[in-house]
């Protein structure tokens, strides 16, 4: 019996989910910005200044800093193991290297607020995520830009053009890990939690594609993109090894719509997000006819067009250093919402704790503690049922990250996941120590 029509189907639960990832962390950080916003040089009062919080002379060409051309590279490794429990209990070495191009071309061709960005990345050795069940990677990171493939690939080459210091449009192929920005949970699993369910909102990453071209506008009401509005339309399939040119809206088109607001909840900053997103591209539906099984039979897999999904996260500072914007340890949370099919996500939630370290004279640590908990469809159908005997996914993670240096950063990892992959996996128990050098 030839079952490989099914394996593919039944897969795809997983790979779309560890495999597609969309995101943020502290302000001034780099991540803590939505895709198409520029990570370093920000536009502000009608000059391109870059982002104080960002020391350019870490760069170590701060000549080339100040004629408009920053360099952010850094490469994070990690040693991580399911110690007990999972599918497979192994420890595995692997990394991930990113290299960041940022423009200023109001230095550089005289056009003011107009800014380009181009990323390179790459991965190399192994890491555990298929060994837990889950289907929340427990790090993201090692999955991307294309898990199991070590080539360097340009996953983002995109400019941005600010009208005014509140408004501007960006157009290109954008990597959209970064794209629900939250102060404690978020990032690209490098400076704050690992596992992508404390990255981002798994819910609409089935319509979002981790890279592909791109094209939307913006209303911010600060710099930083604190509060902001953004709309985006863009190519469903995946662009990550190619341009995407030649193919461009050929299986469709994702529509987002999103709005950040800056709270001040007991005089303590903090966001509410709140957006959408809606796919006209076809999808493999979750609940298949059994005899797909049976290929003489010639029953084709079933599709399902358009998909849809709502999503939500706060943030919210509990103590905060006045004298120190960014500094401080908080509550945040997730939630979101889909149509359940073809999605096989149909609900999700997490809440965690996080923030910089309390610890006298470790003030520039981090820690974080959350749990989640993603609903899986309750159509996916006889085929998933038998052969993967799924299940609702739930987690916790907890970590620690130590700055050694203002270049290099440890953290220690520890995840406890019950996998929604029931079969051959149990209650599964990670651990890992994660290394990050800036360049």
């Amino acid at each position: 019996m030839n079952q490989v029509p099914a394996i593919r189907l039944l897969s795809g639960i997983y790979l779309l989910i560890t495999f597609s990832a969309v995101a943020l962390a502290q302000q001034g950080v780099d991540d803590d910005l939505p895709f198409g916003a520029p990570d370093l040089l920000l536009y502000e009062n009608g000059q391109a200044e870059p982002n104080e919080q960002i020391d350019l002379t870490s760069t170590g060409i701060p000549c080339l800093a100040e004629h408009g051309i920053v360099i952010d590279a850094d490469v994070t490794q990690f040693y991580y193991g399911v110690a007990s429990g999972g599918r497979e209990q192994e420890f595995s070495y692997g990394g991930h290297g990113d290299y960041v191009f940022n423009l200023d071309m109001g230095k550089i061709a005289d056009q003011e607020g107009l800014f380009v960005q181009v990323r390179a990345e790459h991965r190399f050795g192994n890491d555990v995520n298929s060994s837990t069940g889950a289907l929340m990677p427990s790090s993201i990171l090692m999955g991307l830009p294309v898990p199991d493939d070590n080539d360097l690939v340009l996953s983002e080459y995109f400019a941005t053009q600010f009208f005014s210091e509140n408004i501007g449009v960006f157009a290109g192929k954008t990597a959209r890990i970064e794209g629900d920005p939250n102060r404690f949970a978020a990032g690209r699993g490098r400076e704050q939690f690992s596992n992508l369910a404390f990255v981002a909102n798994p819910i609409p990453l089935l319509a979002i594609p981790y890279s592909s071209l791109s094209a939307g506008a913006f209303y911010t009401t600060d710099p930083f993109f604190n509060q902001y509005l953004r709309f985006v339309i863009l190519d469903p399939a995946d662009k990550t090894t190619t341009t995407g040119f030649n193919d461009l809206f050929s299986e469709g088109v994702t529509l987002i719509g999103e709005g950040r607001l800056h709270t001040h909840w007991g005089g303590k900053s903090g966001h509410v997000l709140m957006g959408g997103v809606w796919s006209s591209r076809n999808f493999n539906a979750v609940g298949q006819d059994p005899r797909i099984l049976f290929p003489p039979l010639g029953v084709p897999i079933a599709e399902k067009s358009d998909t849809w999904a709502l999503f939500w996260n706060f943030d919210q500072f509990l103590v905060e250093d006045r004298c120190h914007p960014g500094r401080g340890w908080g509550v945040f949370g997730r939630a979101g919402i889909s149509d359940g099919n073809p999605n096989p996500i149909e609900w999700f939630l997490s809440l965690g704790l996080g923030g910089t370290s309390p610890i006298c004279g470790r003030e520039n640590d981090s820690f974080g503690a959350g749990w989640y908990y993603l609903g899986l469809s309750d159509e996916l159908g006889q085929i998933a049922n038998v052969l993967l005997q799924p299940r609702d996914e739930t987690g916790v993670e907890l970590y620690y990250k130590a700055a050694v240096n203002p270049w290099f950063e440890v953290t220690a990892d520890v995840q406890v996941t019950e996998p929604a992959i029931r079969r051959d996996a149990t209650t599964a128990l990670v651990a890992g120590l994660r290394a990050n050098i800036e360049f």
